[in-house]
């Protein structure tokens, strides 16, 4: 998905002339005749969407974090003048509660399909909505993930804040440094087969296709046994992932359970003795921020590809 062309329109206020700012969010085009003030992000990645770009004064608050997560002292650092206003996902209450004109949010980040907080429910307080690009296969048809989707919310986050220089010179940088380090990097002819754990021992919440580990994944060299599964993050069945022999397993770091703990799940149980990644102990951790879309993104190849080919 692509950004829209901002559409340019005069509306006089105060004898002032404002113009107005168009962007699409997932099925909708969203305009903006002014630079919210307002703002809230729900989740530690759209937050850091958010900060990257500057926006911190232009927001009243975050939401999504401590409930599941932890902050880095990078992280914390960024946000210790604004307040958490709902450890979780916000209720609208939350939302119209802190006077907020604008909310970053994705469908399961921060919304439900179908449930209290929506563009629509929102509407008529006067909060517009922009969806994380990651997000809308739960609304509709899209491409498989790819880098794109995260440039592409960088870009629209800088054309309603009116940062669309530092929003592209943002982009071109990742998009420099990416090329630069796959150019120098020594894979093979055949992608390593990776499988990513995220949680649950009953049945695995994995990342399919339309979710970022995937194109991460294949940045660094790698290909997502999953990448057919016309998901984007969901349970899958243990059988399948047996099947399909991953050589490594990328574990998403967050919650109660840790990251360790999950290595030793899967080290311990008789039912993956025979997975090539469990035979050789491959095991490469991401933290939550670096797998979902965001700022990380370009470190979290970097360390894929260190776990992939350092052998």
């Amino acid at each position: 998905m692509k950004t829209l062309p901002l559409a340019l329109g005069l509306t006089c206020f105060a004898s002032m002339t404002l113009a107005e700012t168009t962007v699409q969010s997932c099925n909708r085009d969203v305009t903006f005749d002014k630079v919210p003030s307002a703002a809230i992000s729900n989740d530690v990645n759209l937050t850091e969407m958010m900060l990257v770009l500057g926006l911190a004064d232009k927001m009243v608050g975050y939401t999504g974090i401590s409930g599941w997560k932890t902050l880095d002292e990078d992280m914390r650092a960024g946000v210790e003048e604004l307040p958490e206003l709902s450890s979780k996902y916000p209720s609208k209450e939350v939302l119209i509660g802190a006077d907020a004109d604008f909310f970053f949010a994705g469908w399961n980040y921060g919304m439900k399909v179908g449930g209290e907080v929506t563009p629509e429910t929102l509407a008529p307080f006067d909060i517009k909505v922009y969806e994380l690009t990651e997000s809308c296969i739960h609304i509709g048809d899209k491409e498989k993930v790819g880098m794109d989707d995260m440039y592409n919310d960088l870009l629209n986050l800088g054309a309603i804040f009116e940062v669309s220089e530092k929003a592209e010179d943002l982009v071109a940088g990742y998009k420099a440094e990416l090329k630069e380090f796959k150019d120098g990097l020594a894979t093979r002819d055949e992608p390593l087969r990776v499988f990513v754990y995220d949680s649950g021992e009953d049945t695995p919440f994995t990342a399919g296709r339309y979710a970022m580990p995937t194109a991460l994944i294949e940045a660094a060299g790698g290909q997502n046994i999953l990448d057919d599964f016309e998901k984007s993050w969901a349970t899958v069945a243990w059988e399948e992932v047996v099947e399909r022999n991953p050589e490594v397993i990328v574990i998403v770091n967050y919650g109660d359970v840790t990251a360790e703990q999950k290595r030793a799940f899967m080290m311990s149980n008789p039912a993956f003795a025979e997975m090539d990644a469990v035979k050789n102990d491959r095991f490469v951790t991401l933290e939550y921020v670096e797998a979902t879309p965001g700022p990380r993104n370009i470190e979290a190849i970097k360390k894929l590809a260190t776990g992939f080919w350092s052998e």
